[in-house]
């Protein structure tokens, strides 16, 4: 029985390789071996399908260094795959104290090295050992911590997650999510394979431990077969999920005005769509999702707000802003030496950094951000007359007015930025360049026309490239 059964499991395996090599050009395979039962039954299945496919097969352990007996399972995986003629390969990493805790630091480290092993041997298809009761696990850990259709979908059969392996090239299938554990238990038996156990594998302070050994044998006594009725859900909430980011995908490109949301559009939605739209536009942008009740309290603010009022919001990775009945999302920057409320005027600052040209191309202010450049144009300041002036930058304070062309007014610089709808988060990264008491250039809005050349030139134009720090 089986060897029967050991046999419709290969042949369940080298099917769903088969399948994930023929999506793309991955002629060579790796899988991520801890020296587990799991990993170590995926490795023995994989190396019976290399050889019989002529497929390069590759072995990565992580040797993370919390156990003592991490350089005895180093040496097992490099034995295990020596006898299987699999190419093996390892990685330290150095854990670090994370506010995440144990687990979910050594996760993280462990993928990022996967990632850089499968890219530097030329690996686009990775392996890893998760199966039926690692889904019902993550279905079950997932509902217990509140979450949407997305958590509630559990593990995809196959997925590329560049931002956890460092490396978009890389997909990461789990052609084992159909077996259960204790179908790989009963295929180790039968082959004699040797594995190692995880001591952390039954500490009961872990989450996953503590369902593993304490709550799923209590689901198997009372519900026998819970892991494939768990697996039905997840495949439910799968299909909802593929639904609902349907709707949001739609939703978005009826809302997006220049990479940002139309707040009116936005308000016009029920709040289940808004949220869910919203979800997705985060997740487009690689921001980690926001709770319930985080989103609940931006939607608050940002959307039933008065129309001119120029609100923030902070989400962990970045700002979340409205201007102009648009929401923007913007990056969480540091401060720049001298950077003030650029609309709170009549206070004293220090002076800003003075220089001089002397026919460079552009000179760096890191102190304030970015680049200014000088190049030839049609229409801009006398070369010679440049070079001879005592030049100086700095952030605005107030009362600074600037007079764009001949036929315009002067006008304060605030207003310009108003009437260019430079917002105002972006006014206050914006400096200026002036010569004595006389404005030569405003970065956002141009150069002053009092100073601009009408002879025959050279001209100097003014051109500032912020740089993000």
């Amino acid at each position: 029985m089986n060897q029967t059964t050991n046999a419709a499991l290969a042949a369940q395996f080298a099917q769903a390789l088969d399948a994930l090599r023929a999506q793309g050009e991955r002629p060579s395979v790796a899988i991520a071996y801890s020296g587990g039962l799991d990993s170590s039954a995926l490795l023995h299945l994989a190396a019976q399908y290399a050889c019989a496919n002529d497929v390069p097969l590759f072995a990565f352990h992580v040797h993370h260094g919390i156990s003592p007996n991490a350089d005895a399972w180093l040496a097992h995986c490099e034995a295990a795959c020596a006898a299987l003629g699999v190419r093996f390969a390892a990685r330290r990493v150095v854990l670090q104290k994370s506010k995440s805790g144990v687990e979910a630091a050594a996760r993280k480290l462990r993928y990022a090295a996967l990632g850089e092993l499968c890219r530097e041997h030329g690996v686009r298809l990775m392996l890893t050992a998760h199966h039926l009761d690692d889904q019902a696990e993550t279905v079950l850990l997932q509902l217990l911590r509140g979450s949407g259709t997305a958590g509630l979908s559990g593990m995809d059969a196959a997925n590329a997650a560049p931002e956890l392996l460092g490396n978009p090239d890389l997909v990461m299938a789990r052609p084992l999510l159909a077996v259960s554990r204790q179908q790989l238990e009963t295929y180790v038996a039968a082959f004699g394979v040797a594995w190692v156990e995880d001591e952390s594998n039954t500490h009961p302070r872990y989450a996953r431990n503590a369902l593993r050994h304490q709550v799923m044998p209590a689901l198997a006594t009372a519900f026998p077969g819970y892991q494939e009725r768990f697996a039905r859900s997840a495949a439910h909430a799968q299909s909802a999920q593929r639904l609902l980011t349907e709707l949001a995908v739609q939703d978005l490109a009826g809302c997006l005005v220049d990479d940002c949301v139309d707040v009116a559009k936005l308000r016009a939605m029920s709040l289940d769509r808004a949220y869910n739209m919203l979800r997705y536009w985060f997740g487009l942008r690689s921001l980690r999702m926001p709770s319930t009740a985080w989103l609940t309290e931006m939607v608050t603010q940002l959307v039933e707000a008065r129309h001119d009022a120029q609100l923030l919001v902070t989400h962990p990775d970045c700002h979340i802003r409205r201007h102009r009945d648009r929401l923007y999302i913007t990056p969480r920057l540091a401060d720049l030496a001298g950077q003030r409320d650029p609309d709170d005027e009549g206070i004293f600052v220090k002076e800003g950094e003075r220089f001089t040209w002397s026919g460079e191309a552009s000179i760096a202010f890191p102190a304030y951000g970015g680049v200014l450049h000088f190049e030839q144009a049609e229409q801009g300041f006398d070369a010679a007359w440049l070079r001879a002036q005592a030049l100086q930058i700095d952030f605005r304070k107030g009362g600074e007015r600037l007079k764009p062309a001949p036929n315009r007014p002067t006008r304060p610089l605030k207003y310009h930025y108003q009437a260019c709808n430079v917002p105002a988060w972006e006014r206050e990264r914006l400096p200026v360049v002036s010569s004595g008491k006389d404005l030569l250039f405003a970065a956002g809005i141009g150069m002053d026309c009092h100073h601009v050349g009408t002879d025959s030139g050279p001209f100097i134009g003014l051109r500032w490239e912020a740089r993000i720090v």
